[in-house]
Parts: C-alpha cells; structure tokens; sequence
C-alpha cells in the first residue's frame, strides 16, 4: 500500500519551500534531500546524539525525530542560515577562534543549540551552558572548548536582536 503525500510550506532560513512528503518523512530527511541543506547530519536517528539539531520557531529540535509534516507553516533555521554570505555569525566565529571543531561532524549541532540557548538566555552560566548541550555528542574535543567558545560569546555583551 503506497502512502500518500501531503503539501507542506514551511520556511527554511528565510526562504519559503513548498514541499511534498509523506507523512514519515523526517525533517532533517526533508532538508537534506529535498532542499539540499547538508550541515545538519543524522548521527544517531534517534535522537541521542544532537547531529541533526535545527532551530524551529526559535526551539532546538532534532531533526531526525521530527516529521516534516510538524513543521508545516513554521519557521526552520539551519546552519546554513547563520552566517551572512561570507561572514560567519558570531557563534561560528566563536568556535573557529576558541579551536572547538575538530572532525566538525556535531558542530552544525553545537552552533544551533548554542544560538538556542543564547536567544533565550544572553548571559547563560557555564551550568546552564553544560545543560544545554548536555544532548550533543561530541567525540572529539572533550567539550572545554565548545564551552569556552559559548561562553566568549555571551561575555562580549551582544544581546538577541543583534548580529546573532
């Protein structure tokens, strides 16, 4: 038995998309194949490891988790849509500065988590830092880096609005 597709919209770093899926197909499926927005990796497909974390409606979601029909009429932020033409966003220019990408596998994960956390808390503590990426794994750099590069980013007082 052949399962229907369905319409979506949903805008994705900005850019309306119509899209037909089926009703089991994934988010990040949906990214990757359909729009062609690779940064986002399925690591686990299960929702453990925080590869495949996109921005929706200013939540993180793991994408490999969520059904792409969940995120019709909404806005999706990947991490392609951080940076502005060549000019990276200050979380990306964070972490490049603060050596906290390695193999760079988790690290389009990282960066959408951290600006989560960071729209939601501009000065988070290391504590709430540590919780907040406690769901991304990262295999390379033990995470003193990844949270030093968090951490410089709230400490030079940009606040949600800004260049974020």
């Amino acid at each position: 038995m052949r399962e229907m597709k369905q319409i979506i919209n949903m805008t994705v770093n900005g850019e309306p998309h119509e899209l037909l899926v089926e009703a089991r197909t994934t988010l990040l499926e949906v990214l990757r194949d359909q729009l062609d927005l690779t940064g986002a990796k399925e690591g686990c497909g299960l929702g453990e490891c925080g590869s495949c974390t996109v921005i929706m409606e200013g939540k993180p979601v793991l994408s490999c988790l969520a059904l792409a029909v969940d995120a019709h009429d909404k806005e999706v932020l990947t991490i392609e849509g951080m940076s502005q033409g060549e000019e990276l966003h200050l979380i990306q220019e964070a972490f490049v500065k603060h050596g906290a990408i390695q193999c760079g596998y988790c690290t389009p994960g990282m960066v959408m988590t951290a600006k989560a956390l960071l729209d939601e808390n501009p000065h988070p503590t290391q504590e709430d830092t540590k919780k907040a990426i406690s769901g991304n794994l990262c295999r390379c750099t033990g995470y003193t880096k990844i949270i030093e590069a968090i951490d410089s980013v709230h400490s030079i007082g940009d606040l949600p609005g800004e260049k974020r």
